[in-house]
């Protein structure tokens, strides 16, 4: 054992460079797998995290009635809490719209989703002057804890004269001066991807400022959320109390159980798209480290022969071998932990982010405290496999393995260079110039298939991110025509007519939307369904995008979003029952994906004809028009002009509210997860060019007997680099053989997957860019990599080469 702790000081100081290389090599692998693996386990658990410490709400109810009975729903068996919010908000300068939360009752953040506090403190309920902001709105708004703004309310008066219309009045009343207490997060208080995030009042100010927000005959609508004691096991139980209670069916509820069910989804993917990535970093980091650990155990076993033939026992000479990687295994592991427990700050990532409860560092004490060990074992384990093989290798006389595609290249008689490179790059050869060629090949296919695939997979998120025709959202405008059964005012017909009309506009649809109860498979329970009437007006159809069968035409046939006709169990050509249409129920001969609407996603809800909404639905929720353009029309355009046309046909001086669609939030979920692939593609090209690399300068050094005996027999230096060309050219030719069909199909299914759980409709993705280049530029990468190799293998001196040999 002196002797191997001699070698070991040996070692150090002639090699240290290496040594030191090779503990780097080491960390960086290292801590982008263990940062991948603790990111993936961190976002995986985000939300579980947060719902268990923030009382979450079980329900948003959304009756939309003026002078709703709040009380009595809180006095319902199994009701745990309930926060009113009023479907109104004040202005505050500088702030859009979008970023002021709604005015909310007692209980909200204390026995209703109290959210955990990021920054500061809650706001007091008592008071009207204080708020509190989302992680977002600091980062979009540039305000902060400490910050004051101006919540500008509006005279009592004005309220009443406009709650039933669809005017939105300016503020006329008193300010408010607020004061930013805190930032805080729950599963109501996160922010939507994309977001620009929300600032929230104190409840004080809907108590003490009530008139200026409701009015004085309070026509606003107040919603509420709902807590109940059994989650989401008492759904069922608290409709049908509900229902019992205000004798209607038609109330419609946000199920934030199944939404977070429906996140979770998300974080799942996001998370597993994050642990795949940390798999395959994995897999190039075996390949890529193995091979320079496998370098300097064969090269110290090279050196230790001598002492061997002194009499060093073979099991001593291999402990040598493995040493002094094993020791920078070591090193690189500890980096590989420390960076692993910097990054964290980072992590989670993409929808995760917005659900971590306590973002910054994170130590994963199972990740890193069994993850670094296990690095330094591996290397250890991989040197001293590494130094068994090169000692066998040196005592082997296999006959080495054949390639028939080497074979043909010789009988049809190609150049002396060519064939010669197609065996270095096919064939394993024997005794001491022996050197594995699947490796090579195997990085070659896998990088060209893991970029491929990549790039695919990016051009279906690509395309679907800016494309909300891939989520059924058709219409490029949408119009408010009405509430609670009552319309504006405009007359639908003529104005959709005159829209439908204008040579950019390819159609219109006349939607009213209602809550039908539905049931499934029988004895199922019942669910509320959000149904819209499909009225198209003008010459052509209207572009709804279906994923099977066909939009409704009979009073008794319906089509089914996505989430909804999965919630009943229902598939196109099934039979669902709704109570006003008794036991003939309705057909589901379709499904397919509705408008985004006020109350529902675009995967909840259903279709039905104009008829059957009039069976089923007495009035409406909310009366709404959708306008869809011919393809390459700017809506930006053409806005103004259909405003004008539509109040023309109205007989309104002022042109109609016509509003741009919204972007969608899965929308900019998926472009969280589309660096994923790309990252990935860029891990296993990095993969294949290690691999292509290291067996072209392994082969020339491995191989230069043979190349020598050749440039003796004749062959020129030209002919050498030609011999190093072929064989990149060859591992190349493979790579993209097998990688590209293999990554496009990868690429494709991959997107399938996402459709399917995002949902979206899904059009085949091609990178068309990516198929044209592969050839060229796997062929240009090779040829790069064959240039300084094949530079070696013409300058080698012949003499001397044959004489060591």
């Amino acid at each position: 054992m002196a002797l191997i702790g001699m070698w070991l000081r040996l070692e150090l100081r002639r090699r240290w460079r290496s040594l030191l290389v090779l503990a780097l090599l080491v960390a960086l692998a290292g801590g982008v797998v263990l940062t991948a693996v603790a990111g993936a386990r961190r976002g995986d658990s985000a939300l579980d995290r947060l719902l268990a410490r923030t009382l979450p709400a079980t329900l948003a109810v959304l009756p939309n009635q003026a002078g709703f009975d709040w009380d009595a729903v809180r006095a319902l068996p199994g009701v745990a809490a309930v926060a009113e919010f009023a479907v109104t908000g004040p202005e505050i300068d500088g702030i859009g719209p979008e970023s002021i939360g709604f005015p909310y009752g007692a209980g909200v953040m204390d026995t209703i989703e109290r959210p955990v506090v990021l920054e500061g403190r809650l706001a007091d309920p008592a008071r009207a002057d204080e708020a509190v902001i989302s992680p977002a709105f600091a980062e979009a708004h540039g305000l902060g804890i400490g910050d004051v703004v101006d919540v500008r309310l509006f005279d009592p008066a004005t309220v009443d004269a406009t709650a039933t219309t669809a005017t939105t009045p300016a503020a006329d009343g008193p300010v408010v001066p607020t004061r930013i207490v805190g930032t805080v997060r729950s599963f109501w208080f996160s922010d939507a991807p994309g977001s620009s995030g929300g600032i929230s009042s104190s409840p004080g100010l809907l108590e003490q400022y009530r008139a200026n927000l409701l009015g004085y005959e309070e026509q606003i609508t107040v919603n509420a959320l709902v807590r109940l004691t059994d989650g989401a096991a008492g759904v069922p139980a608290f409709q049908a109390e509900l229902a019992a209670l205000t004798g209607r069916t038609d109330i419609s509820s946000f199920h934030l159980a199944d939404q977070a069910e429906r996140t979770a989804r998300t974080t799942a993917f996001e998370s597993g798209s994050l642990l795949a990535f940390g798999l395959a970093a994995l897999a190039a980091a075996v390949v890529l480290v193995g091979q320079a650990v496998a370098r300097y155990a064969a090269t110290a076993v090279a050196d230790l022969q001598v002492l061997q033939a002194l009499g060093l026992p073979r099991r001593h000479a291999l402990v040598a071998a493995a040493a002094p990687p094993a020791l920078a295994g070591v090193a690189g592991a500890l980096l590989a932990a420390a960076a692993a427990l910097a990054a964290s700050a980072w992590f989670p990532f993409g929808t995760a982010a917005i659900f971590e409860p306590e973002p910054g560092p994170d130590a994963d004490a199972l990740v890193i405290g069994l993850g670094a060990p296990l690095l330094a074992v591996l290397v250890a384990a991989g040197a001293a496999g590494a130094a068994r093989l090169a000692t066998a290798a040196q005592r082997s006389g296999a006959a080495p393995r054949r390639s028939a595609v080497a074979a043909a290249a010789a009988r049809a008689g190609l150049p002396v260079p060519v064939l010669v490179g197609t065996r270095f790059a096919l064939e394993p050869g024997r005794g001491r110039s022996a050197l594995p060629v699947r490796p090579a090949l195997v990085g070659a296919v896998t990088g060209v298939l893991g970029v491929l695939a990549a790039l695919t997979f990016s051009a279906g998120v690509a395309e679907a991110a800016q494309n909300p025709a891939r989520f059924g959202q058709t219409h490029a405008f949408s119009l408010y025509l009405g509430f609670n059964g009552e319309d504006f005012g405009i007359p639908a017909g003529p104005v959709l007519e005159a829209i439908a009309a204008d040579p950019d506009a390819a159609a219109a649809l006349d939607a009213r939307s209602g809550v039908v109860d539905v049931r499934g498979a029988p004895g199922s329970a019942v669910t509320p369904v959000t149904v819209y009437s499909f009225a198209p007006v003008g010459p052509d159809p209207y572009p709804a995008v279906l994923t099977a069968g066909r939009l409704p035409e009979r009073p008794d046939e319906i089509v089914l979003a996505p989430a909804t006709a999965e919630a009943l169990g229902a598939e196109v050509g099934d039979r669902v029952t709704a109570p006003d249409r008794g036991a003939a129920g309705l057909t589901v001969v379709g499904t397919g994906f509705v408008p985004n609407g006020p109350h529902n996603n675009y995967d909840e809800g259903g279709f039905l004809s104009d008829a059957g909404y009039d069976e089923l639905v007495d009035g409406f929720k909310f009366h709404l028009a959708f306008v869809a353009l011919r393809p390459g029309v700017d809506p930006a355009a053409v806005q103004e002009r259909l405003a004008a046309a539509g109040a023309a046909a109205a007989g309104s001086p002022d042109p109609l509210p016509l509003e741009p669609v919204a972007p969608l939030t899965e929308a900019a979920q998926l472009r969280n997860v589309e660096v994923l692939p790309v990252v990935l593609g860029l891990f296993l090209a990095l993969l294949a060019v290690g691999a292509v690399g290291h067996a072209l300068a392994t082969a020339v050094r491995r191989r230069r007997h043979d190349v020598a005996v050749l440039r003796a027999l004749g062959m020129t230096r030209g002919q050498c680099r030609a011999v190093v060309v072929t064989q990149a050219t060859v591992l190349a030719a493979v790579g993209l053989l097998f990688g590209v069909p293999l990554g496009l199909a990868l690429g494709r299914v991959l997107w399938r997957l996402v459709a399917d759980i995002t949902p979206l409709q899904y059009v085949a993705p091609v990178a068309l860019l990516a198929l044209l280049l592969a050839v060229p530029a796997a062929v240009l990468v090779a040829n790069a990599l064959a240039a300084w190799p094949g530079h070696l293998a013409a300058r080698l001196r012949i003499g001397h080469v044959l004489r060591a040999e």
